[in-house]
């Protein structure tokens, strides 16, 4: 016990700068110390030495101060990687305000995944609440890919159109076709401004949350009006329908009194299902794409964390994050898709193109087509339309197939915003009689990205 012969050896300065690296409590990284050697009294220092150095760690780490450390950070990043991207915004004081930076491995994924990207800021629990934004995306595997991230200073429109500008930059003026946020209004407006021609989609689920929290007095008692609000956000294909629901809503719960159903509605074409399918958004619907790794990046914010603890967590998430690519490649290398009709030749086309994940889904359109059923058909010289419905559905879709060009399109448009083939298409290829669908993709990793395509050549 006594300070004279207490002692914190070079190996264990290693051991507690790696549990302090991955994230290890300090009680807990000093509990397994302790057990290696026999015993806390066989440690030779206490854990009020481990916390003394680890404080003198970070201490001399920030001897410039936080904007030092994390300069220092870029520039070993970019000198480790040429590739590196970072930029900075400073204030009328020479102070910084607002960080972004994008890795090597970030640029290429984008450059393969960043037809739709999601963007997310929530704010670090620490002292100085500073927003972080998150860039992220589906890979080929429907994982979540980060693009990039920053640090702002506040979510006004200016450090909005900042970023965006910053994020067009690093990736080369690619711009995003669909890009899906919150509510936030001062994001809306510089998304407008920077990206004009990018399609604004609102996250689903921040929708509903404002949805209770502004008409929880409308869904009291035996209320149905969740669900209801529910279908129209997800439940149409065809505005016509839409609209009548939205009326029929309306006039139920005497919603035309309510300002924010009147704001929602406004922005009808940022977030209901028949507006949203002729936009490429890959499925997306909500910002909780990034869930996953916002959930992982929270769990380590606290009140104690600084910039030097941050970064090393917020590698820690995205290096999480492409060793799960990892997995899933090494077993779409090493597994044979299981066909649920081993006879069908487009499913034997079909798994060969696309990664198990998106073959699964597939497969389960495939399954549906047999509920699928042709109403009517107009055959023309060289096209012919299909009105196609669904066992214990009552909607209608109408399938185009075109004989010359041998190309064929659907009412749902779940190829041109999915990527896959719809169980309509695919009713009328089996009454068709078609063997062989030729996806008009390169041979690339990413066969589910089909960025130009509006209809599938035979």
């Amino acid at each position: 016990m006594l300070s004279s012969q207490r002692k914190v050896s070079e190996i264990h300065c290693q051991q507690i700068d790696l549990a302090d690296d991955a994230g290890l409590q300090q009680r807990s990284s000093f509990d397994l110390m302790s057990k290696e050697v026999g015993g806390r009294t066989n440690l030779g220092f206490t854990r009020f030495d481990q916390k003394n150095y680890l404080k003198k760690r970070r201490q001399n780490s920030l001897v410039n101060g936080e904007a030092g450390y994390l300069l220092q950070y870029f520039q070993k990043m970019s000198l480790d990687s040429p590739s590196f991207y970072h930029a900075y915004q400073m204030d009328v004081e020479d102070q910084i305000t607002n960080v972004f930076w994008a890795d090597a491995r970030m640029l290429f994924d984008y450059g393969y995944f960043g037809d739709v990207v999601s963007l997310d800021s929530t704010y670090c629990t620490n002292s100085s609440y500073r927003p972080l934004a998150v860039f992220s995306g589906f890979n080929h595997h429907r994982k979540a890919v980060i693009f990039g991230a920053a640090l702002l200073y506040d979510e006004t429109a200016e450090s909005y159109k900042w970023l965006f500008e910053t994020f067009l930059e690093a990736h080369k003026q690619k711009m995003p076709q669909t890009v899906f946020t919150d509510q936030d209004q001062a994001m809306a407006k510089a998304l407008v401004q920077v990206m004009p021609g990018a399609y604004h989609g609102l996250c689903t689920w921040h929708l509903m949350q404002n949805c209770i929290k502004h008409l929880s007095h409308l869904m009291k008692g035996e209320s149905h009006f969740l669900s209801d609000f529910k279908k129209c956000m997800y439940g149409y294909d065809d505005e016509k329908q839409f609209e009548e629901s939205w009326r029929t809503l309306l006039v139920h719960y005497n919603g035309d009194e309510e300002p924010w159903l009147r704001r929602a509605y406004s922005l009808k074409k940022k977030w209901a299902s028949c507006y949203m399918n002729k936009a490429f958004t890959l499925g997306m619907r909500s910002t909780q794409l990034s869930e996953s790794v916002n959930a992982d990046i929270k769990s380590f914010m606290n009140v104690d964390l600084d910039i030097i603890k941050f970064l090393k967590r917020f590698e820690d998430v995205v290096e999480e994050k492409r060793y799960n690519e990892l997995r899933c490649e090494f077993e779409s290398r090493q597994k044979i898709p299981r066909l649920i009709n081993s006879y069908s030749d487009i499913l034997q086309q079909m798994s060969e193109i696309y990664t198990p994940t998106i073959f699964d889904l597939f497969q389960k359109e495939f399954e549906l087509f047999a509920a699928c059923s042709v109403k009517s058909m107009n055959i023309q010289t060289s096209s012919s339309e299909y009105v196609i419905v669904m066992a214990r559905d009552f909607g209608e879709w109408k399938v185009l197939f075109d004989f010359d060009k041998k190309l064929i399109c659907c009412s749902c448009r779940k190829f041109e915003s999915f990527g896959i083939l719809c169980c309509h298409c695919l009713r009328v290829f089996i009454h068709m009689d078609v063997k062989s669908v030729q996806h008009m993709v390169s041979n690339t990793s990413a066969p589910i990205w089909l960025n130009d395509v509006s209809m599938v050549r035979l």
